[in-house]
């Protein structure tokens, strides 16, 4: 009876911790590994620091009409700066979702000043914990990358979405991310230095067409796809880039990196640029955008 009794417990305790984790790792795609724990409260001010680009906020007035917008909802939010971001733009009130409190901490230290606009909550892509067609807009970036279930993730946008609601989806397909590197598309010395974290980035990428097709599958109409180039960062020199990529929190595909590898990686990119120049960085977007 007490080996029973024991077994029981022991079941328990092991269906505890597989539930755990699954809700725990439950944004994150196949076998990539994000070396970044997003749950950690000391990464909490990794995704705040910075603004959105003004370009953006021009790309994303520019496909949907602003004035029909009273609620929108942003999935994956992290530290705010999207959610942020609207409000400026003029759409009145705006929720945030993550799966991460610890990103919640942060994004909601960064939203002080829009106290009354901007409502933070926990849930992920598939489970937002959110009422059936209550908003105007959905917006995920840089979301869907970590992603395994496009069609959950989608199913569940067109759930939260007003009939006639529009979804925005920002991501990089591979063909952003392979673009070969220059002065302002440093990321393209990533791949030209170490190829073989290309299979890995690609892994990680959903295309264009996989995008488009999961969102007609959920049901949206309309799909539009736009190219963004969004400025990431200026830098008066480069020293001043160099010094940042070594020391910068959100690297991405950067922790895959050694030290002594990312430390080629900057006098790779060292010998490719000049001293004297101004380095604007920037990243190329693809968005997605769809009627209900």
């Amino acid at each position: 009876m007490i080996i029973k009794n024991d077994l029981k417990i022991v079941l328990c305790l092991l269906k505890y911790i597989t539930y755990n984790i699954v809700e725990r790792e439950l944004l994150y795609k196949g076998d990539e590994e994000m070396s970044i724990d997003f749950h950690d409260d000391r990464n909490q001010e990794s995704y705040t620091s910075r603004s959105a680009d003004k370009g953006w906020a021009g790309a994303i007035i520019s496909i949907i009409d602003k004035g029909s917008i009273q609620h929108a909802v942003d999935i994956g939010c992290g530290g705010g700066i999207y959610s942020k971001a609207l409000i400026d733009m003029g759409v009145p009130f705006v929720t945030g979702i993550d799966f991460s409190e610890s990103m919640l901490k942060g994004a909601r230290q960064n939203s002080e000043n829009y106290e009354g606009q901007i409502t933070f909550k926990i849930g992920n892509a598939y489970k937002t914990g959110l009422p059936n067609e209550h908003f105007d807009m959905v917006l995920e970036r840089a979301l869907i990358h970590h992603l395994e279930d496009l069609h959950a993730c989608f199913i569940e946008a067109y759930r939260v979405l007003h009939e006639n609601g529009v979804v925005v989806i920002q991501d990089r397909t591979p063909s952003d991310c392979f673009l070969e590197g220059d002065k302002s598309h440093i990321r393209g010395y990533i791949f030209e230095l170490f190829p073989n974290l290309k299979k890995l980035e690609q892994r990680r990428r959903y295309t264009g067409h996989e995008v488009k097709k999961q969102l007609e599958i959920a049901g949206f109409k309309d799909v539009q796809e736009i190219k963004l180039w969004e400025t990431r960062k200026k830098y008066t020199s480069k020293t001043d880039l160099l010094k940042e990529i070594k020391s910068r929190k959100g690297r991405s595909i950067l922790f895959e990196l050694s030290d002594a590898e990312l430390e080629e990686l900057i006098s790779h990119i060292d010998g490719k640029l000049s001293n004297d120049e101004v380095i604007e960085e920037k990243d190329r977007w693809s968005i997605w955008r769809a009627n209900k």
